[in-house]
């Protein structure tokens, strides 16, 4: 019987090393050195953005906000000049659309390469939400969501990527939602421009990872920012039950959380237990982080399954809710 344990002890162990072997032969491995890097963030005038802004400085980096408001990125640059440890750090500003065309946003991106140097953290973190049903959200809105949220990501990764690779070094991150993992009653047109970062991100980590350039993306939920408040004017009833079940966060819990997730070199980058719960359902073939990661997946995702029918079902009675109220309003209004 213990020869048969031994045994059993010595098979786990083997095995545990060749997983651990494969894992680290996928992931990227050195790590980021912050201190005195270039840091550049999109949307960085406010929310999310600002807050990871704010720490990097606070760590010794060099930072570069992008955003398309001059006003708003002059007063967030007043706000980063105080969160500096060090008087040779700089913080620059870059005003640029990232709606417009790759010409155009290269020309932007120049700014901050003659201001901070090549870039060694890209944050894609510029985004919105137009929330409503599929009926009531303008084709228009589909597209400038797809421009911003995908797009804007693409181009300011199409930039930065020639310096990276000359420097074989660097990381960027996308900041995706929980919402780029589960389609949500009222995110037909956000939830597709989520979903398809991640599909992007998947195939752009495999063809950096030679270059040791690490690719992360992001899943926050719902977070307390200027965003938020503009994305709850259109929400509809039935969305904004919904995302009360996971709660709110700040946006410096969730930067201090990216930031982590980019100096483990992670690849999935989660928030709370709603995150961690989405997160191990979804990753599928996403680029693993850790043997412990894996090993957790593994065991986990049978059951998650299962706890997230119990979700599904609750979402779809708020729903046919909702759906009936709205439907005896509208008769009442008609009579």
């Amino acid at each position: 019987m213990l020869l048969f344990v031994l045994i059993c002890v010595l098979i786990a162990i083997c095995m545990f090393s060749v997983l651990d072997w494969i894992i680290s032969c996928i992931k990227v491995k050195s790590n980021i050195v912050v201190e005195n890097s270039h840091v550049m963030i999109t949307g960085g005038s406010s929310g999310i953005g600002l807050a990871l802004a704010k720490l990097y400085l606070s760590k010794g980096a060099n930072v570069t906000i992008v955003a398309r408001n001059k006003i708003k990125l002059a007063q967030a640059a007043m706000v980063l000049e105080k969160e500096k440890v060090k008087k040779s750090q700089k913080v620059c500003i870059v005003s640029v659309d990232l709606t417009k065309d790759l010409l155009y946003i290269r020309n932007a991106y120049k700014e901050a390469q003659e201001c901070n140097g090549s870039v060694n953290i890209l944050i894609n973190c510029a985004g919105f939400a137009y929330c409503g049903t599929f009926e009531n959200t303008d084709s228009e809105d589909f597209k400038l969501m797809m421009d911003t949220n995908f797009f804007g990501g693409v181009h300011m990764t199409k930039c930065v990527i020639d310096d990276m690779k000359k420097m074989e070094q660097g990381h960027i991150v996308f900041v995706s939602s929980i919402g780029g993992q589960l389609g949500l009653y009222g995110y037909t047109a956000y939830s597709a421009s989520k979903f398809a970062v991640r599909g992007f991100a998947e195939s752009l980590a495999s063809e950096l990872k030679p270059h040791n350039i690490g690719v992360s993306v992001a899943f926050p939920p719902d977070t307390d920012t200027p965003g938020f408040e503009n994305e709850n004017e259109s929400k509809p009833e039935a969305t904004k039950l919904i995302s009360e079940t996971a709660g709110l966060f700040t946006p410096d819990e969730v930067a201090e959380i990216i930031i982590k997730g980019v100096n483990n070199r992670q690849y999935l980058i989660w928030c709370g237990v709603d995150g961690f719960a989405m997160n191990t359902l979804t990753c599928g073939a996403a680029p693993p982080s850790s043997l412990g990661e894996v090993l957790v997946q593994v065991l986990l995702m049978g059951p998650l399954r299962l706890m997230i029918l119990f979700y599904l079902w609750s979402f779809s009675r708020i729903i046919a809710k909702c759906t009936k109220a709205e439907k005896i309003q509208n008769k009442s209004k008609s009579e």
